[in-house]
């Protein structure tokens, strides 16, 4: 699995750690996975702000096509639990970004969104078709994609999470996404040529400096670090691309 003790969120909150540990096994699945050295600093934060507790967990791998293999688990004052995780290919491969986020404030998920992101003008039309066919009926509050999310595919799922059938659900959703990246990326090959790799630069570029329009990432963590901390981790960290 991910770490060798487990942390507060998975300890206190098993749907999580459903997502989590189904993301470990589909990662487990590609070729030749490793783990990415990064500042140890990084990797465990834990700490208190006026009495309230909070913890990041992030993880990094790389594997055939993929540059790096995101996971971040956080909680902040035992109310804000996060899930982020980000696949992001490496650009001699046509591989789609998978993304995935779930943000749950008390007992509510109030975001759960997904997808598998173009990283060319193309690529998309490969797999649309299976993303279209994925069951995503049975929710009762989806939500709007925000302006700066021009960087998804058509079949991105964004919705609150009201109950557990709408949790199962979007776990079956995570599941499908995921086996379509892992399907794609077992038959992708290596493609040098020029003018795609700069597509697909141009595309995951992209990718991060949309992401990072996101406000709604330092916001939750400027109320616990300092303002330059919080700049460097969503650059260097969360959205590194350059």
């Amino acid at each position: 699995m991910l770490t060798n003790s487990p942390s507060k969120t998975q300890l206190i909150d098993p749907y999580i750690l459903s997502l989590v540990n189904n993301i470990g096994k589909k990662r487990s699945s590609l070729i030749d996975l490793e783990r990415i050295d990064f500042d140890s600093k990084f990797s465990n934060i834990v700490g208190q702000k006026e009495n309230n507790n909070f913890f990041i967990q992030n993880q990094f791998h790389k594997a055939k096509g993929f540059r790096k293999l995101h996971l971040e688990i956080a909680e902040f004052s035992g109310n804000l639990k996060i899930l982020h995780c980000v696949f992001f290919p490496d650009p001699f491969y046509d591989i789609p970004i998978f993304g995935m986020d779930l943000v749950k404030v008390k007992d509510t998920v109030t975001a759960a969104i997904v997808d598998l992101s173009p990283v060319s003008s193309s690529s998309n039309n490969e797999y649309q078709r299976l993303l279209s066919n994925v069951n995503k009926d049975g929710f009762s509050t989806k939500r709007n994609i925000p302006l700066w999310g021009d960087i998804f595919s058509e079949d991105v799922f964004f919705a609150s999470l009201k109950n557990k059938d709408e949790e199962d659900n979007f776990y079956e959703i995570v599941d499908q996404y995921l086996s379509i990246l892992v399907n794609i990326a077992e038959t992708k090959e290596i493609d040098l040529r020029e003018d795609f790799i700069e597509e697909r630069i141009y595309f995951q570029k992209k990718y991060c400096i949309q992401q990072m329009k996101n406000d709604k990432t330092s916001v939750v963590l400027k109320k616990y670090f300092d303002q330059n901390w919080v700049e460097k981790y969503i650059r260097e960290i969360l959205f590194d691309f350059k």
